[in-house]
């Protein structure tokens, strides 16, 4: 037979050798090819041009025989026939045409398609070439910031979803065939760490890390906290002489002590440096581990004492322009009312910076360190108005990146009590509740019995391993535009739409491997006989081919939330095929090898999507 050799892009950048007899099927997924053939049938029979993509199917109600359903009461009024009558004959064309569909049913308007079972195995065929799902390079390069904490507090409960985030992003569009560059931009000077410092002076009393047996991230902000404890007494105080709130909060003087604690920063005073830079260290060292423990990273870390002067020269090449105006009080503007977005102050009257001259500063200088044709701003939809503004600015700029600007905008994590609060110091610490999750797991593992035979060691890496497979589920399961509420001790179950529960069908699936192993069976891909499936083998075999699909999604839609939801179903179909026939047990040998390759596919492809989440897939449990 004549063999053909090409890309398969539908379901994957690879290459193989396929017989021109299914050349058709393996160049589109399962899915795919049911509605090229429906547009091939609605051409023939009507002479109606309608694109593939555009006939949607659904799955078949389980009442009745089929797979697929493609509805055809829309287009009665064009053909001027009835629904049935379309189905019927639509069925007949592509009953006649196509090897893969092996009947249908009319009911009414909704035309039912079973798939033949031959037609699965070259499906699952593909789903175990060694590069299934996996993209070329494209040639992109896009940058993915995230993070960015302040070094006046430790890392909470909503820093967690922007690294999750920030992190899976990154990791989908590397999948995706895009070089990838993991940014990181500390916001380590200003008011705030000021605010932590001046604490410190007054009431430290010399305490470090070390002395306290603090985390020094945690140090750093219980300063802060202890800064607005003072503040706001400071500021009733004068409240209650009969100063306006306004003017206390301006004449407070522990704000006039932290303006002139900015200024001697900003003119290098010694003293003042050296604090800053033994108080940023502890945060750094603090953040560090933090990092670790969540197991988030960064190839390159910018920070604002490096580049807060940056932008100046923008602003001077943006007034040559005419982009930016000065006003009469010497400060610079930009007009974006075109855009609706009103006007914005990009220097003040005193020369001194803003957010807007630093970050049109540092947009350049991350262009010139890594020339991307993406550039990601994952950062919570409170700051939405400012990042529409800075893209509108960088393209009157005529930057060669200003196209590729995104702002990945997420909304904010509540917990059940409501919201959380900084300076009031009310959030949920990271490494708190990481502590928390962990302790959750070794108990709710004792208590299921899945850690005989653990040492100590494996038993609390496997809590470990629990507590953030839950917690980064939980929060990357939501669509990132969406406010939630977490839920400690939902996100820890074991059933449910939750990451222990896929973790857990992962450990399940590789036990079944190691006793296949055991039992003389090879789980490596091999030559499939031809065999009569049973529907939940047919169920998981189309989730299994789902995957480059669901992959692509996520990356164009910079969406961990679709793979999450991936990784669910997909555990969920393979938890119906255990629940609904034997694997290790069936007595024909054919059917029995062909269940244990399906297991080692399965697993592998949770292993795959959990991994892009940055959720580890534990073997044993």
């Amino acid at each position: 037979m004549e063999q053909i050799q090409g890309a398969v892009p539908a379901i994957g950048q690879f290459r193989l050798t396929l017989p021109v007899k299914r050349a058709s099927f393996y160049r589109m997924n399962l899915t795919s090819l049911i509605q090229q053939a429906l547009s091939e049938a609605l051409h023939s029979q009507y002479n109606l041009e309608i694109q593939p993509a555009e006939l949607l199917l659904q799955p078949t109600k389980k009442e009745f025989e089929g797979f697929y359903t493609f509805v055809t009461f829309p287009l009665a009024k064009n053909l001027k026939q009835a629904p049935a009558a379309i189905a019927e004959t639509l069925g007949r064309y592509v009953l006649d045409h196509t090897h893969e569909v092996s009947g249908y049913n009319v009911v009414q308007g909704f035309l039912n398609l079973s798939i033949a079972d031959s037609a699965w195995l070259d499906t699952f065929r593909v789903v175990q070439l060694p590069d299934f799902g996996q993209f070329a390079p494209n040639g992109q390069k896009v940058m993915v910031e995230y993070s960015s904490p302040n070094t006046n507090k430790p890392i909470h409960l909503g820093h967690l979803r922007n690294n999750f985030l920030g992190y899976s992003v990154a990791e989908i569009l590397k999948a995706n065939g895009y070089t990838v560059l993991k940014t990181n931009v500390i916001n380590n000077r200003g008011v705030h760490i000021c605010k932590s410092m001046l604490a410190y002076q007054r009431f430290g009393q010399g305490q470090t890390p070390e002395s306290t047996g603090t985390k020094g991230d945690h140090l750093v902000g219980d300063f802060y906290v202890k800064f607005n404890d003072e503040y706001k007494a400071q500021v009733e105080a004068l409240q209650a002489q009969g100063i306006p709130d306004e003017v206390a909060q301006k004449e407070a003087p522990l704000m006039n002590d932290v303006q002139q604690m900015l200024l001697k920063w900003e003119q290098g005073d010694p003293q003042t440096r050296a604090l800053w830079e033994l108080m940023n260290g502890w945060v750094y060292a603090g953040f560090d581990a933090t990092y670790r423990k969540i197991g988030v990273d960064f190839d390159k870390i910018y920070y604002e004492s490096d580049t807060y002067l940056l932008g100046k020269t923008v602003i001077d090449e943006g007034l040559q322009r005419g982009v930016f105006y000065r006003r009469p009080d010497g400060s610079v503007w930009i007009d974006l009312t075109a855009e609706v977005l009103d006007e914005k102050l990009v220097l003040r009257s005193d020369g001194t910076s803003v957010y807007m001259t630093q970050d049109l500063g540092l947009a350049d200088r991350k262009y010139e360190d890594f020339p991307m044709q993406k550039s990601i701003y994952v950062v919570g939809n409170e700051q939405d108005y400012y990042f529409e503004a800075l893209f509108h600015t960088l393209q009157k700029l005529t930057r060669p990146y200003a196209d590729g600007l995104f702002h990945l905008s997420y909304g904010m994590v509540d917990l059940p009590s409501g919201r959380m609060k900084s300076r009031e110091g009310t959030v949920v610490d990271a490494d708190d509740l990481i502590a928390e999750m962990e302790e959750t797991a070794e108990t709710m593992t004792r208590e299921l019995g899945k850690i005989d035979g653990f040492s100590d060691a494996e038993a609390h890496t496997l809590y470990h391993t629990l507590a953030m497979g839950a917690l980064k589920y939980f929060i990357l399961r939501v669509d990132p535009k969406k406010r939630m509420t977490f839920n400690p001790q939902e996100s820890i179950e074991f059933q449910g739409n939750t990451g222990p529960f896929i973790q857990y069908t992962h450990a399940r699936i590789s036990a079944i491997l190691r006793k296949a192993q055991q039992m003389g069976l090879d789980p490596t891909p091999a030559s499939i006989a031809e065999l009569t499936l049973h529907p939940t083998e047919r169920e998981l075999i189309f989730v299994l081919s789902q995957f480059p699909t669901r992959l692509a999604e996520a990356g164009a839609n910079y969406s961990p939330s679709l793979l999450a939801q991936y990784a669910y179903e997909l555990a969920k179909a393979y938890n119906q095929l255990y629940n609904e026939i034997s694997i290790l047990g069936e007595p024909d040998a054919p059917k029995r090898h062909f269940r244990v390759q399906l297991s080692l596919a399965s697993a592998q492809t949770i292993h795959r999507t959990l991994k892009l989440l940055g959720i580890e897939s534990p073997e044993r449990m």
